[in-house]
């Protein structure tokens, strides 16, 4: 690695954790960055995942604040560790032609759910409205899928979460951010053990782009709370938009 592929990573990162931090969708930025340094597909993605996990870990530290009790988040972190195991070894076993394909339609989906989060809330029942069991399996199934989402892809994690999860949450949309954000965490920390053991993982990379998610997560995390809900919602789908159109353009061309 040369001088200019390590300031690549090095942007990159930043860049990545804070839109981690913020909307989701930083591995946009890292992925095709560790593309460009040389690196194959599937050890690109690989090593991203495992680089912005620290990233995550920051911005769970910048909004702690907004975190709800821990024994409320406790339950939610086996589903998170089981979906993320799953979406892991289905990368690492299968093409991913298919999944590619794919990926794109569920960006845009979750997008739509949060653009349209009230008229669905209407169709589907509010929140508060449905019984704690529904709440709880509800809860739980959106965790479920964007854990294996994360496992296998990871990138617009963050937007997929903040959907599914203000659908079915009666909180702010900071709170639900900063939920993203902790799960975000466990799942970057399963495919940090996984691709550790199993996934072919350039570390050098690793050592340049994990140090500067940091600071970009942190700093992400602290502007995200300053932001009112319905600027942070926009950026969010903006964000999530350009991110499925971007996969979709990528995946067909």
């Amino acid at each position: 690695m040369d001088l200019s592929h390590a300031a690549l990573l090095l942007a990159a990162g930043l860049a990545a954790g804070t839109v981690n931090a913020v909307a989701g969708g930083g591995s946009l930025i890292t992925f095709p960055a560790l593309i460009a340094v040389g690196l194959p597909p599937v050890p690109a993605n690989v090593t991203n995942s495992v680089s912005v996990c620290p990233g995550y870990l920051a911005s769970v530290a910048g909004s702690r604040g907004d975190l709800p009790p821990a024994r409320r988040l406790a339950v939610l972190v086996p589903t998170t560790v089981i979906g993320t195991m799953i979406g892991c070894l289905v990368l690492l076993a299968t093409p991913a032609r298919a999944f590619e394909l794919v990926v794109p339609f569920l960006v845009l989906g979750a997008t739509a759910v949060l653009a349209f989060q009230d008229p669905l809330r209407r169709l589907v029942g509010h929140p508060r409205d449905l019984s704690p069991r529904r709440r709880t399996v509800t809860v739980q199934a959106m965790v479920g899928l964007g854990a294996v989402y994360g496992g296998y892809f990871g990138a617009a994690l963050g937007v997929m979460l903040v959907a599914g999860l203000a659908l079915v949450l009666d909180a702010t949309l900071a709170r639900v951010t900063a939920i993203k954000n902790l799960l975000s965490a466990v799942v970057g920390l399963t495919t940090v053990a996984v691709f550790a053991l199993v996934g072919p993982v350039n570390w050098a990379a690793v050592a340049v782009v994990a140090p500067a998610t940091v600071v970009g997560g942190y700093a992400g995390a602290r502007l995200v709370r300053r932001l009112p809900s319905v600027m942070l919602k926009t950026l969010i789908v903006v964000f999530g938009t350009v991110i499925g159109l971007y996969l979709l353009w990528r995946a067909l061309r």
